[in-house]
């Protein structure tokens, strides 16, 4: 048992602080169980989204006062379409952006440490089910369509 969890943390957790697809498909790699990949997978996310979300202010304040722009929130205006129409719940974190580019355009949207916390945890946890799943029943549909399709 001790040794699946630290296997998760080292193979799932590290590498979905930096982009989503990672942990399962290192998860899979290692042999890892499904569940253990979920939670990791999570977990990763979870990770970088708390770092961002209390340090993503001070990061983004550098970052704009080193192009010289104004410290200030996204407008309503300002804001693309689909922020616009759906705000917070509108930012497809693990499928467009990575974790940390997701919470650093949610630090920009809102001052709601809290709710940005809560809005990712539920995207990172629906989105880890939908894309584990699809990496472990996905590959072992492909691996058994190619025996099938190679010639004895």
């Amino acid at each position: 048992m001790l040794e699946e969890v630290l296997k998760a943390i080292s193979v799932v957790v590290l590498p979905s602080t930096v982009k989503f697809i990672f942990g399962p498909l290192a998860g899979k790699a290692a042999g890892l169980h499904i569940l253990s990949t979920m939670i990791g997978t999570t977990a990763g996310m979870m990770l970088s989204v708390v770092a961002f979300t209390y340090f993503g202010e001070f990061i983004r304040a550098q970052i704009l006062r080193y192009f010289g722009k104004k410290n200030q929130r996204l407008s309503e205006r300002e804001r693309p379409g689909y922020l616009r129409k759906y705000g917070l719940p509108g930012i497809l974190t693990p499928i467009i952006l990575t974790p940390i580019g997701g919470t650093v355009l949610a630090v920009s949207i809102t001052p709601n440490k809290k709710r940005i916390i809560l809005f990712m945890f539920f995207s990172a946890l629906f989105w880890s089910i939908v894309i584990t799943s699809a990496v472990y029943f996905g590959y072992d549909a492909i691996l058994k369509f190619v025996k099938q399709v190679q010639p004895v």
